[in-house]
């Protein structure tokens, strides 16, 4: 493959990044730059999604048809690696990133028409109910039961860590309609209505003490029919297709990358643990620089997908490699930034920092004082939330099981 962008990728680049010196106001560079985790503060992310959506930009990977954008997989990349690099905040991506595909897969048209120009919008806001509190990575054991009953089907039970539900109004669910021989079988995909008459939220407070996850419960809610997406028993199908857009499609790197040029900027200006700066310890210096040789092996990865994609073929196991790679890579960087950091680093101060979700029992002070800078304000939030990165979307356990057969033929 050509690692050299063509007249054209750069004409489009330089387009991009006019566009996003001129939309991106301070207070949205604020939220990117002070993201805890990897949502971004939801009324930021929201004002941003609108931006996109006035340019034509919010929705690039849908058809253009429904409103997505004629562009070569270049300019996807481009124009991911692009938003990061300014600090653009992130687009949630359970709508029009994840389930959006599956409406325009599977649905019906009325299901297109009514869904998704209202998820471009933002009037429609959907979260995630997969996990339930038994059935996680092996997600095929989920027990919340839907009883057909008419035109309906009455869900009862519980979803849990359920990302901003409190700011949804729509879930998209995996529910169980039938038992049968197989446990993948007899599941339903269904879109439900979190304004229905017997649903209920509760905040689940992280380590971080953000408000971000949430265990929703149900109690004989009922959802038409209508909001079936695909066919009853066979929701299993559509989750599938689903998982591929939740695992990769992005420009990866280029968020590691920032992450390691602002570790070593800070590590310079830091004392090292034997006097001198943080960044000459031999210690540090020898972690940070091979964190970064990864980032940069992850980037070529991702160009190689990239290349396999633009050829019509299917990346395959490579998904579940770019999956792993880039959480751990994270996670690796985001202990890096808490030993930077230093002592005020172990201060909590989450006023100083733009988090994805309310932070509870947390009284900041008057005069809006932060200990030290607000990076190191940011990096023990990172470094709490960025541990799950190698649990959700498929802990790294189940993809590494996925690459032993799939590329290893184990």
């Amino acid at each position: 493959m050509d690692l050299e962008w063509s007249d054209s990728d750069l004409a489009f680049r330089d387009e991009v990044r006019a566009f996003l010196d001129a939309k991106l106001t301070p207070d949205l560079r604020r939220a990117g730059r002070l993201m805890t985790s990897v949502y971004a503060d939801h009324e930021a992310s929201m004002a941003w999604q609108a931006v996109l959506h006035e340019r034509g930009w919010a929705a690039p990977a849908w058809p253009v048809e429904h409103g997505g954008c004629d562009w070569t997989l270049n300019q996807h990349y481009i124009f991911s690696r692009e938003s990061t690099l300014a600090g653009a905040p992130t687009l949630s991506p359970m709508g029009i990133k994840m389930v959006a595909h599956a409406i325009i897969r599977f649905g019906t048209p009325e299901q297109k028409d009514f869904f998704l120009p209202r998820i471009l919008t933002g009037e429609v806001f959907f979260c995630q109910g997969y996990s339930e509190p038994e059935s996680g990575s092996d997600l095929a054991s989920l027990q919340m039961a839907a009883v057909s009953d008419g035109d309906d089907l009455v869900c009862t039970g519980s979803k849990i860590w359920t990302t901003h539900a409190r700011e949804a109004n729509w879930m998209f669910a995996l529910v169980r309609t039938s038992r049968l021989e197989r446990k993948q079988q007899g599941i339903t995909f269904v879109l439900i209505d979190l304004d229905s008459p017997g649903v209920e939220i509760h905040p689940l407070v992280m380590t971080s003490g953000e408000e971000v996850q949430n265990q929703v419960f149900f109690d004989a809610v009922r959802v038409p029919k209508a909001n079936v997406l695909g066919r009853i028993d066979d929701g299993w199908t559509v989750a599938k297709y689903l998982l591929e857009f939740e695992r990769g499609g992005g420009a990866t790197a280029p968020w590691l990358q920032v992450m390691g040029e602002e570790i070593a900027t800070a590590a310079a200006g830091q004392p090292g643990p034997t006097g001198g700066r943080l960044i000459d310890d031999p210690s540090f210096a020898l972690k940070l620089a091979d964190a970064r040789i990864r980032t940069e092996v992850l980037e070529i990865l991702e160009f190689r997908t990239l290349a396999t994609v633009a050829e019509g073929k299917n990346p395959g196991p490579a998904s579940s490699m770019l999956k792993v790679l880039s959480t751990e890579l994270s996670q690796t960087l985001t202990e890096l930034a808490l030993e930077a950091a230093g002592p005020r680093g172990r201060v909590y101060q989450p006023h100083a920092t733009a988090p994805g979700g309310p932070v509870t029992e947390y009284d900041p002070p008057d005069d809006g004082y932060t200990s030290g800078e607000a990076w190191q304000a940011v990096a023990p939030l990172k470094y709490f939330n960025d541990r799950a990165g190698s649990i959700y979307a498929g802990s790294n356990e189940i993809q590494r099981n996925i690459l032993a057969k799939a590329a290893l033929g184990l």
